[in-house]
């Protein structure tokens, strides 16, 4: 489907605005507004004054009827205190979305900036890269906030863990790895939420906690499904991500799940949000449900007898906002029959207000506060366009390329013959929780801008329910210079509510790409959008498909990033967030076994536990060039000071593994130096990887090996750069036991870097100190 209007009209169109010196006509203010003299005086208006006072005062001002209004995410006005309804739910998973109700595009924003789906941006293993387009989206999000068209508060990002191949919003997350997910959710909350202290630009939410990973399978809903997790793998896994969301991006909202675990519906246990998430973490922020997900434990769960117990045990957990209106239906009953205290509804708006004041929501006129000044032309403007581009590029992964058969030459390869049925494709290029693009440029234009092409579908759909286009396709490739298949999924196939039956490519995807590289002239490339993984052994193994591209869902620039790289313009430098299983992996393992560890019986679950075959393993990626490593310092010996260990933990100084809680973490950290040499003739940008393995004999519990650092780094042609990685021994280094305690073991840990260099380093415990217990 064509762009609703073009790039070019776009750029021309801000450029006379800003020619004509064209400012956005400013919203009115939500609340406070300066003209209304029943309000200004009063202490809530007051923006000097501390937040938590401004908010007690306000609390104190409003009916029990009126607080329980506020509680829904589409919250009640209070004209009698000059306050607006609010709509909490925006979305801004990879650019400002108008899948909530918060946002809309229309008039002075008929787009915004459209990234490449979360799965491909984490491929890039770039954490500045994840804080730039966070500035970018909420500095988009703040225009349409000024314009009149958007809201604050986003339910963005996603950051579960991407446990099993199958699920189908996967292509949320940023992969199956926990610190990669932390270290994503920690940069891209920082890029959305501003860095001016207390105040915030948008706020961001963490999503969804916790053990969520399980949409429609096999009979099994997310609205019904109970996830039994070991406290080993909650410890972690599962909660790693949130709580580096919480303690290192000082994210403003997290948000509970659908589903139970062990029982307990995530949005009624306090154990959860008020245990973990408020006091062991420290949200300075808001819990909110996932859409009517009070309702769910309630009419679809059965976990209470009537709504207005659920309404009291879901605020007396800890949730403070309701994604829907079960709140505000039952939440006054509750505090009648006496289930709950008007305090916990209180406690509830302290910290929803609180959040909307550290916006600036009650500071009055939005144009005067900070981001005031942003409006229409910072949204799709050509810097943020660019950026679209480059995280496209940055994120796209070379997975095979024999010959070397990449990249084509624009003299030797003039005639291309483009097949499959997302070769001209624009929405399935942004994926999901997306809104409307500046402007598309599918691969099919993007490899025009290089060469002619023979455009053949191959088959209408990526489902590829016949092969009646496959005679047509075959005959393109036998008469082009080059072949580049495109392929892979789409949201018919992955998506929210879709989980994946297997991993293979959908109906005749398979025949059509051996035929067409069977009959191929020249080179045939197999270039992949999708998600999740897919079982391509049959391409990997096949003399004849030289080279395999997988772009994930690239954004609305993946087209003209997709023709870069194959026309070497760009050097492919993204890696794998996620393993690439075989279709074999998937016999007798029910999605709904949360088990991160193999046993006898059971596989296990990413690369960090699972010891089979792989099609493609986690952090594979090729490039133009080649990069070898070189550790130029590291220590080898590490002493743990060990404060306040007890003679009853059974823990042995010498050679088990310490508590983290008796270690004085503090700044324990090493600090490694790596050098990167490119010893190819192309420059080319490198992903320095770190992995981890704990000393031998560190229990069947341990993982294999686990990430503890990453860096990425551009080398020109036959140059060398320094890389520093600093690895903190406490939260890196350490490892998690079957009671769900985290233990820094001692002895010998091999640091593996890159596929050709291997560190060790020893931890020693040095006692500072015994407790008796």
């Amino acid at each position: 489907m064509a762009s609703p209007f073009s790039l070019l009209n776009l750029i021309s169109l801000l450029v006379l605005l800003f020619v004509l010196g064209y400012t956005v006509e400013s919203r009115d203010p939500f609340a406070c507004d300066p003209n209304n003299s029943n309000t200004n005086d009063l202490p809530f208006c007051k923006a000097s004054l501390p937040i938590t006072e401004r908010v007690r005062d306000l609390i104190g001002r409003l009916t029990l009827e009126e607080k329980v209004g506020l509680l829904v995410d589409n919250a009640a006005a209070v004209p009698r205190l000059g306050m607006k309804g609010y709509e909490w739910w925006s979305e801004a998973l990879h650019g400002v979305s108008n899948v909530g109700p918060g946002t809309r595009f229309g008039g002075e924003f008929p787009g915004a900036t459209s990234f490449p789906q979360v799965i491909t941006t984490a491929a890039s293993f770039n954490a500045s890269l994840w804080e730039a387009i966070g500035q970018v989206v909420s500095d988009e999000a703040r225009a349409m906030y000024n314009g009149g068209t958007g809201g604050l508060t986003y339910w963005s990002p996603n950051v579960n863990i991407f446990r099993d191949p199958r699920w189908g919003r996967g292509q949320e997350t940023p992969g199956e790895d926990p610190v990669l997910a932390g270290r994503y959710a920690a940069s891209y909350v920082r890029g959305l939420q501003g860095a001016d202290g207390n105040r915030l630009k948008v706020a961001a939410c963490c999503k969804h906690f916790t053990a969520y990973d399980l949409d429609n399978w096999n009979g099994v809903d997310r609205f019904h499904f109970n996830a039994e997790v070991s406290k080993q793998d909650i410890e972690d896994t599962f909660d790693v991500p949130f709580r580096m969301c919480v303690k290192e991006g000082k994210v403003a909202s997290v948000m509970c799940s659908y589903n139970q675990v062990n029982g307990v519906p995530t949005c009624a246990d306090p154990n959860l949000l008020k245990k973990t998430v408020r006091a062991q973490w420290g949200l300075d922020g808001y819990i909110v449900s996932d859409c009517d997900s009070v309702g769910v434990f309630y009419s679809s769960q059965h976990y209470t007898t009537t709504p207005e117990e659920a309404a009291a045990d879901a605020i007396k957990a800890g949730l403070d906002l309701d994604c829907g209106p079960f709140l505000g239906l039952h939440t006054q009953d509750a505090v009648k029959k006496g289930l709950l205290a008007e305090a916990h509804v209180n406690g509830a708006l302290a910290n929803i207000l609180s959040v909307q004041m550290r916006l600036g929501m009650f500071d009055g006129e939005p144009s005067t506060q900070p981001y005031g000044n942003l409006g229409p032309r910072d949204v799709c403007s050509p810097a943020h366009q660019q950026l679209a581009l480059e995280a496209a590029t940055q994120g796209i992964v070379l997975l095979k390329n024999d010959g070397p058969s990449l990249p084509l030459s624009p003299k030797r390869h003039r005639n291309l013959a483009v097949i499959g049925p997302n070769s001209n494709v624009t929405a399935t290029m942004i994926g999901n929780y997306a809104g409307i693009a500046c402007g598309y440029t599918s691969p099919l234009q993007g490899i025009m801008r290089y060469a002619q092409a023979n455009y053949h579908m191959g088959c209408d759909k990526v489902a590829c329910i016949d092969d009646k286009q496959i005679g047509p396709a075959i005959e393109a490739a036998r008469q082009a210079d080059a072949t580049v298949l495109i392929m892979g999924l789409d949201q018919s196939i992955e998506a929210e509510t879709v989980d994946r039956a297997g991993l293979l490519l959908p109906g005749h995807q398979q025949d059509l790409i051996s035929k067409v590289a069977a009959a191929s002239g020249g080179p045939t490339i197999l270039v992949l959008m999708s998600g999740g993984p897919v079982d391509i052994t049959f391409a990997k193994n096949d003399p004849r498909v030289s080279a395999i591209l997988w772009a994930g869902y690239p954004g609305q620039a993946g087209g003209a990033a997709i023709a870069d790289i194959l026309f070497g313009s760009s050097n492919p430098g993204g890696k794998l967030p996620m393993t690439w299983y075989p279709q074999e992996y998937l016999r007798n393992l029910p999605m709904t076994n949360m088990a991160m560890r193999s046993s006898p019986s059971y596989p296990g679950r990413t690369y960090r536990f699972y010891k089979g075959p792989v099609v493609y393993p986690f952090g594979h990626g090729l490039t133009y060039t080649h990069f070898v490593h070189r550790v130029a310092s590291a220590p080898n010996l590490v002493s743990v000071p060990v404060d306040g260990h007890r003679r009853t933990n059974n823990t042995n100084l010498g050679n088990k593994a310490i508590r983290v809680t008796h270690a004085r973490c503090g700044k324990l950290s090493i600090t490694i130096h790596v050098d990167v040499k490119n010893m190819g003739s192309r420059d080319g940008t490198h992903t320095v990887l770190v992995f981890s393995a704990p000393p031998a004999g560190g229990g069947n519990w341990a993982p294999q090996k686990q990430l503890v650092g990453f860096e990425k780094v551009h080398v020109p042609a036959q140059a060398q750069e320094r890389v520093q990685i600093k690895i903190h021994v406490c939260k890196l280094l350490s490892v998690v036991d079957k009671s769900g305690i985290r233990r820094i073991p001692m002895g010998e840990h091999s640091l593996h870097i890159g596929d050709d260099v291997k560190h060790s380093i020893s931890l020693q415990a040095q006692a500072l100190g015994i407790i008796k217990s």
